[in-house]
This record gives structure tokens, sequence and C-alpha cells, in this order.
């Protein structure tokens, strides 16, 4: 019998409620993101602000979209961790009320491994996945009951770099999409090419890349070359996982995965390499609503019993914490 989930995303600076059901057909996606001032990063507090503002007016979109009531809904999934702290507070508080309100259960999950089992309905089974977000960059794999983390940023995470020299160039938020517009050339411009074995580091090549503007270089040339050595260093970790795992499969998530750059760079690798990349769509690589709803109907479809630790928000929720049940 096919059921409804309802999913909560609010780990950052986009709030988005998804509805989904049990058989992956998406029916709503709504987003609405918190842009900061120009010139600033993202204030945890404003962000929660902003989430708490919207949220009532995604979960009437949704519904409204998908033409549904609450009555509909048979799980209500949440996005408890990692994340800033004030904006899971309000995401988990949201479901609370949404579900009490219902009379439906609701469960918090894993926004790191909600991007991995999202990227799965493209049909991957077994694969590693290359996650690079703001605030997380990690290539990661099924192994002995866990998602486990093969390699990570050591310092900062790829989003959240390529953020910081935009804004510093003068560019707004989101950094990324805007440089990537910009981004030409056909020669290098030399900077740190920072891999540590399976991690990675990133602060040293957006230092570096901000030094280079100062002196003089261009600022699209710059842009082209932080793109290629960022996810040239990206591609080479997410290869030596495929090597020592011996998968044959890669998935890319998170919102850099938006870039089509990244993504000629990560088929090509997989293709010389003969194995299968996939890529979802833009839409559900970024931070969404129903990414979350699709690991919570995931973890309950396999008899999960949901604890009271299960619904108390853990802004350190690392991805190999999960305890995975349902494969």
């Amino acid at each position: 019998m096919s059921t409804i989930i309802l999913g909560i995303e609010s780990t950052a600076h986009t709030a988005g409620v998804g509805i989904i059901t049990s058989e992956g057909t998406i029916l709503s996606n709504q987003r609405s993101v918190y842009i900061p001032e120009a010139g600033e990063g993202i204030h945890p507090r404003e962000a929660a602000n902003h989430h708490s503002e919207e949220l009532p007016k995604l979960f009437k979109k949704a519904l409204d979209e998908a033409n549904l009531s609450p009555k509909d809904i048979s799980l209500v999934s949440y996005a408890r961790g990692p994340g800033l702290g004030p904006c899971l507070r309000t995401g988990a508080t949201a479901a609370r009320a949404f579900a009490y309100s219902n009379d439906i259960p609701f469960l918090g999950v894993n926004h790191c491994v909600a991007h991995l089992e999202i990227g799965l309905l493209e049909g991957a089974k077994d694969p590693v996945l290359l996650y690079l977000s703001g605030a997380n960059t990690q290539v990661i794999a099924y192994a002995a009951g866990r998602y486990r983390v093969f390699g990570e940023t050591i310092d900062i995470g790829i989003g959240n770099g390529l953020d910081k020299f935009a804004r510093e160039a003068g560019m707004g938020f989101p950094g990324g999409p805007k440089l990537e517009k910009i981004a030409e050339g056909d020669e290098l411009i030399d900077l740190p090419y920072s891999v540590k074995g399976m991690d990675l580091a990133f602060s040293g090549l957006m230092t570096a890349a901000k030094q280079k503007l100062d002196s003089g270089y261009s600022l699209g040339q710059l842009a082209y070359s932080v793109q290629e050595t960022a996810f040239a260093m990206s591609c080479e970790v997410s290869e030596r996982a495929l090597a020592h795992t011996g998968k044959t499969e890669l998935v890319l998530g998170g919102g850099v995965a938006c870039n089509t750059r990244l993504r000629e760079m990560a088929m090509t690798m997989t293709s010389e390499r003969g194995v299968k990349c996939f890529v979802p769509e833009k839409a559900l690589c970024v931070d969404n609503g129903v990414m979350i709803a699709w690991l919570g109907h995931q973890m309950m479809n396999a008899d999960y019993q949901i604890t009271e630790e299960d619904n108390v928000v853990n802004q350190r929720y690392r991805t190999d914490m999960v305890e995975v049940t349902w494969r």
C-alpha cells in the first residue's frame, strides 16, 4: 500500500518542505533560501527567523501542489543534524507542531545520509558518494552496517570556501554559482592543491586565490582555476575511494554537485575507470525536503523503532554515527 511522507529541511540557509510517495514519486518540492546581506555570510539566528516565517507558507504550498490534506500524510520526517543549531531547532519545532496537531508520527534523520539516499533513486545500488556542499565535503560509502567516511575536508567545506572567495571578490551569496558563470580561460593559475591521503583542505586554496586577485589577476581566470583545482582534488579522492572499496558506481550529492564543470570532471573520471556516474537533478542535489522525506520512509519501511534520541537535534550528527538498518 502506497504511503505519503512529508519532509522538512532546515539545516542551514534553506527552508524546505517536500512530499514523496513510498514508491519514490515526488509530489512537491518547495524551498525558500535565506540570502544574507551583500558582503556577509550566513547568520544562524537570522536564518532561523527566515525559516520560521517561511515554513508555514511552504507547508501550504506543498500540500496544495500535491492536492493533499494533512490527514493524507503518513509520516513527518525532519533533518535533526548536522547543521546550525537555531535552524535545526526551528525545523524540529515545525515538525513537532505539524505532527502533533495532525496525530502523525515524526522522525529526525541525518541530513548527509539523506543526500546519499536520494541519489539512489537515480538507479545506483551500492555507490561511493561524493558529497560536496557548503559545510560538508565527504567521500562516503556503505560498509559493515554504516555509511563510512573514507575522506573529508580537514578545514572548511568546499561550498563555504567558494562562497568566501566570491564574497571577498565583491560578489553576492551564493558565491559558487556566480563563480561558475564567470569562470573562463584555458590556462591554470598556480594554486595550492591540498590532498592529504583521503582528506582535502580548501582554506589555503581560497586564501591564495584572494591574494592573486589582489595582485591583479583576472577574476574570471581565477574562478576557472579555483574550480579546476578544487574539483580535481575532489575527483582524485573519489577515484581513490572507488579503487579502495571496489565499488563500481559514483553518486554526486550536495549543492556544489549542481556545478556543470564538476559533473563533467566526474563523468570523465568514472568513464576512464569503467564505472557508472549518477547525478541527481539539481533540485535534488541542493538542500531539500524531498530527500529528508525519502530517508524517513526508508528507515520506517525497515521497521525502525523511533526513540527519544531520534527527535533531539544534533549539530554534530556525523554521517558515520547513523546505524543503517534499512539495507
